[in-house]
Order: structure tokens, then sequence, then C-alpha cells
């Protein structure tokens, strides 16, 4: 009978703030959180991303490399960020090369079950819960829908 190969989950060489709060059923490597984050079980948190102070990541939510978080942030439950946009057709299977960066500002919310491609977000923008953000938010306000469109400025 085979045997599967067992994944460690956990916490590894993570760079804390002060008074942070993980969940135990948190996967988080290589990354930084800033102060008094707080972050939900079964978040998955990857090398590289970068979360401001204050920021709040919920439940099953999953925060790809080449992701940054600002301060006084919230990532509601099952928000997916992606780094690879298929730019030859299909997934890049491990080349590096083809992924991009996310950007989100300061006091961000982003509802539950939004997924956010490799865009830059400023400041003071609400996502709506299940929008899809596929291009950049250069104006404060409330954006919802697939793809995510401005609904109300602020």
């Amino acid at each position: 009978m085979n045997q599967p190969q067992i994944l460690k989950t956990g916490i590894r060489d993570v760079v804390f703030g002060a008074n942070v709060k993980v969940a135990d059923s948190a996967n988080l490597y290589e990354c930084t959180i800033g102060d008094d984050c707080f972050i939900g079980p079964y978040v998955e948190i990857q090398k590289g991303v970068v979360i401001g102070a204050r920021t709040r990541v919920q439940s099953h939510s999953f925060v790809c490399e080449l992701v940054e978080i600002g301060a006084d942030c919230v990532v509601a439950h099952g928000v997916m960020f992606v780094n690879d946009t298929f730019a030859k057709g299909g997934p890049a299977r491990g080349d590096k090369t083809l992924w991009k960066k996310t950007k989100i500002g300061n006091s961000v919310s982003i509802g539950s079950n939004a997924t956010i491609l490799p865009v830059t977000i400023c400041d003071n923008v609400v996502i709506g819960a299940g929008a899809v953000v596929t291009k950049d938010i250069t104006e404060p306000g409330v954006y919802v829908g697939n793809p995510a469109k401005l609904l109300k400025k602020s």
C-alpha cells in the first residue's frame, strides 16, 4: 500500500509585529505581519507577503506570493488572491517569472469570497462580497460585481 507524503502546515520564518493574534490552524511562511493584526483559521499567507498594521485576514482566505496589503484593512472570509494570470494560456507551472504583483492600499475592505487578480487598489476602497477585481482601482469608493465596477464614490 502506498503512503502519501505528509506536508506539514503551520507557522515558519514569519516576522511578526507586536500584539498579533493567529489562529493555530493558519499556514504562514516567510511573510511579514504588522502590529495588532489578526489572522483567522484556515488562512494561508505565502512567502514574501506583507500585511500592514491593524489588518484582519478572516478564515479560509488565501494570500499568495507577491501580495502586499496595507494597514487598517479587512480581508473577509474566503477571499482569494491570484498571482498567475495564465499568460501563456494555462498555469505557469512553477515559472514564477510569469506571476504578477498585487498591492492593496490602506483602509481597504474586501468582502467575503472576492477574488483579487494582480492589481493595485488605492486607499479607502470597499470591494463587495463575491466581486472579481480584474483592473487597477485608482479612485476611492465601493466596487461590486464581476468584473468589479464602481458603485459609489467615497
